[in-house]
């Protein structure tokens, strides 16, 4: 049996210039309510008064959705294109090249500039699509990155 080897021929994947998921910071409301179910089990416990366990799951089970939304998107920059993926399945969600980037702003509300996260939209200059980064952390950091990356591709 002969094994036959090709030198010189391996398959480029595209490098990695900046990849993030979500922000935990994005699901405080997640955290909040967790924290008042929590709250009301305690005090539930405290007078005697049946039903407390729930409320403890009901806090557990706000701390998962929590932790499986934060998967949910993965967000990926290479030299060439900008791709939110699905955080499990890796499947591309959606994407824009770098050469068809328009104009890359930032919205941040004043919770989100608290926590210095925000959301990055990439609008494409060739229709109207428009690509949402929600939750990133340092989102001006970011916005640098594209603009410049983008800027090469001109």
């Amino acid at each position: 049996m002969t094994t036959l080897r090709v030198v010189g021929m391996t398959e480029q994947e595209p490098k990695i210039v900046w990849e993030a998921l979500p922000s935990w910071a994005l699901f405080t409301w997640l955290y909040l309510l967790s924290a008042v179910s929590a709250l009301r089990a305690g005090l539930f416990f405290r007078i005697g008064m049946g039903g407390w366990e729930m409320w403890i799951v009901g806090a557990g089970v706000l701390l998962a959705c929590a932790a499986i939304l934060r998967h949910w998107a993965h967000y990926e920059l290479t030299r060439d294109r900008i791709t939110v993926r699905n955080g499990y399945t890796k499947r591309e969600i959606q994407s824009i090249s770098l050469s068809d980037v328009g104009q890359v702003t930032i919205q941040q509300g004043v919770v989100a500039g608290f926590f210095e996260i925000g959301t990055v939209l990439v609008h494409a200059r060739s229709s109207d699509r428009l690509l949402s980064l929600r939750g990133v952390s340092d989102p001006e950091e970011l916005k640098i990155r594209i603009d410049v990356l983008a800027w090469k591709h001109k």
